[in-house]
Parts: structure tokens; C-alpha cells; sequence
């Protein structure tokens, strides 16, 4: 045979291994049926956003290609109020993202302060057949948006610029003004605990500590308090009072037009998902943590028993909130979360 046989044939043989490889391909990957729009708020590599692909991937694997989920993070599809009006529109498929509140201020349980005090109380308050769930399902659905599941993130605790005075007793005045966020859960539960509280704009609390304006912060998890503060702060109190969490949501009107097996699909990466971010947390609190301490700032943790009397102190405040979130919502709340259940 000659070279130039040879090659002709080798190239022909090239070619048809190629023409079978892109049929093959094609038949594993065939056009799918359903295309999902999949909103998220942070960053690519964000483990949230991380989760969000493991959902997507898993979907597509279960339903053979038929349902792809294309995955839009960092807000690139609006913030998370403007993703909220599109789930209920159904010009939004899926979101992980936060919850606002404007539709309806009961959608604020979430960020009640109190009512865990560690990750065994997170597993089980966070399942998928929990109270919470179901109440928070609820209160999704009148507004035309499904419920899929939980991400947390991490829990919260409070980070200072000097030594907060007897961290543990309620009773005793902290002598430390802390930045709060803009909701009464949190005003009222940082009180409760003994500190003074001003509300400043996200984008202003490294200033405003590091000119002290302020003197610590409430309402940032572990890795949010590093990341973001970690050369103004100097103490670190692990009180597990709140925890940082968003949600995985469909559009009603998507979620009606899925077939059973379709939503069962989904649902079942989503808890999949949802179990592993609690998992994810705590080792992510753990990470930060030991991070803070190479940084020079003293860190604090303590056994669920000693952050007993802070859950009552916040507890304590949950009747204040009935004015936003209904004495009927509170009253199931307290039933359902108060400290000791």
C-alpha cells in the first residue's frame, strides 16, 4: 500500500470515528425538553453557586437531558427583589436567593433571633418536613412562589471592636455599640442580649468601625465577618443567636407545569443540596474561625447549654414582632421554636 492509500484511508477512518462520536454525543446530549433559568445572588465560586451547578448537573442527569438548568449567579439577572416579583410573574424559573420581605413582613421568620443554638438544631429545624418548611412554603405560595429548599450559609455571632462585658448574661450591659441590620429581628434580639444598636448601610461598616462610629457588628456569619472585617475587628463571640440563610425557589406558575416525575426530579436534588449546605456550614464556620485566630482577633465559642440564657433573651422579644408578623404566626413560633423544644 502506498503512503498516499495510507493516509487517504486514515483519513477517511478519522472521519467516520468522528461522525460516530458526534452522533453519540448527540444522543447523550440531545436538545432538552425544558430549559430552567436558575437566578442566584453571590459570586461563582461561592458555595452556594457551587450547589446551584451540583443541582443542575443532577437534574439533567436524572431526567436523561430532558430538563437543563442554565445558571445565572451574582445577581446577573437583578437583585433579589427583583427576582422575587419575576419567580411570581413565572419570567424567573428558579432562584437561590434571598427572601425581601415587602410582599409580605411574616417572611421574615426566618431571621428571628433565637431560636437555634447549634447545627443539631439546624438539621433538624431545617428539614424538609419541619415546621419551618412547611410555614415558609406556605407563605411563599400565596404569593405565587414554590418553596424547594434551604441554603445556609453559616451561623451568626457577634464581632467587636473591644471586649464585650459578660458575653453569656442577657442581664448584664455589654457597653458596646453594635451595627444591626435594618429589621426589628435583629434590633430586638441584639438588645435583648445587653448591647446598644445603630442601623448603618452595608457598604459603610468597615468605615464606621474602623473610625468608631460603631464598635461591632450583628448579623454577619463567620465568613462574611472575616472576609469582610477582618482588620477592624478584634473579637469574635460565637453565640449562634441567628443563622445565614436563603432560600431555593420555583415560579408557581413553572412548578404547576412540571409532570410529577419532573418535580420529583428536582425536588429531590434540591433536598440533596440543602443537606449538604448545613454540612458545608459548619465546616465553613470552623475554617473562619481558625482564620480569625491567625489573624490575631480572640475568638469565643461555647456549648449549646451556655447559649441557653441568650436564646431566652431573645425569645423574649418575639412578642414585639407580632405587630408585623401576627400574634396568630408568633403564637405557632413560640409553640414550635421556643428555647428547650
Amino acid at each position: 500500500m502506498s503512503v498516499t492509500t495510507y493516509k487517504k484511508r486514515f483519513a477517511l477512518s478519522g472521519a467516520l470515528i468522528a461522525c460516530m462520536l458526534f452522533v453519540l454525543a448527540g444522543s447523550a446530549f440531545a436538545a432538552p425538553e425544558i430549559t430552567l433559568n436558575f437566578a442566584g445572588q453571590n459570586p461563582a465560586d461561592h458555595p452556594a453557586t457551587i450547589l446551584m451547578n451540583e443541582i443542575a448537573q443532577e437534574v439533567a442527569e436524572k431526567s436523561n437531558g430532558r430538563i437543563e438548568i442554565k445558571i445565572f449567579p451574582a445577581n446577573q439577572l437583578g437583585d433579589y427583589t427583583l427576582v422575587y416579583e419575576e419567580l411570581i410573574r413565572g419570567t424567573i424559573d428558579m432562584s437561590c436567593t434571598s427572601v425581601p420581605s415587602q410582599f409580605d413582613p411574616r417572611l421574615e421568620l426566618l431571621y428571628i433571633n433565637g431560636y437555634v443554638k447549634g447545627y443539631e438544631d439546624v438539621r433538624r429545624i431545617f428539614a424538609p418536613d419541619a415546621w419551618l418548611f412547611g410555614k415558609m412554603d406556605e407563605l411563599n405560595s400565596r404569593l405565587g412562589v414554590k418553596l424547594l429548599g434551604f441554603f445556609v450559609e453559616g451561623m451568626i455571632g457577634t464581632g467587636t471592636t473591644k471586649p464585650a462585658k459578660d458575653p453569656l448574661d442577657p442581664k448584664v450591659a455589654k457597653d458596646v455599640l453594635v451595627r444591626v441590620p435594618n429589621m426589628d429581628v435583629y434590633k430586638l434580639g441584639a438588645e435583648a442580649m445587653g448591647y446598644r444598636t445603630v442601623t448603618i448601610p452595608y457598604a459603610d461598616v468597615y468605615q464606621a468601625l474602623q473610625t468608631g462610629v460603631c464598635e461591632g457588628v450583628n448579623g454577619y456569619s463567620t465568613a462574611a465577618a472575616y472576609t469582610m472585617l477582618r482588620d477592624v475587628l478584634k473579637y469574635w463571640y460565637m453565640t449562634n443567636y441567628s443563622l445565614e440563610c436563603i432560600n431555593y425557589m420555583m415560579s408557581g406558575k413553572v412548578w404547576e407545569k412540571l409532570s410529577p416525575e419532573d418535580r420529583t426530579i428536582v425536588q429531590e436534588a434540591v433536598n440533596h443540596a440543602a443537606a449538604k449546605s448545613i454540612e458545608q456550614a459548619k465546616a465553613e464556620d470552623e475554617k473562619y474561625m481558625q482564620l480569625m485566630r491567625d489573624k490575631g482577633i480572640q475568638v469565643f465559642t461555647y456549648e449549646e447549654s451556655e447559649l441557653l440564657p441568650l436564646s431566652e433573651a431573645c425569645a423574649g422579644t418575639w412578642a414585639q414582632l407580632e405587630k408585623n408578623m401576627t400574634k396568630e404566626l408568633m403564637d405557632e413560633f413560640r409553640k414550635e421554636m421556643a428555647p428547650g423544644k
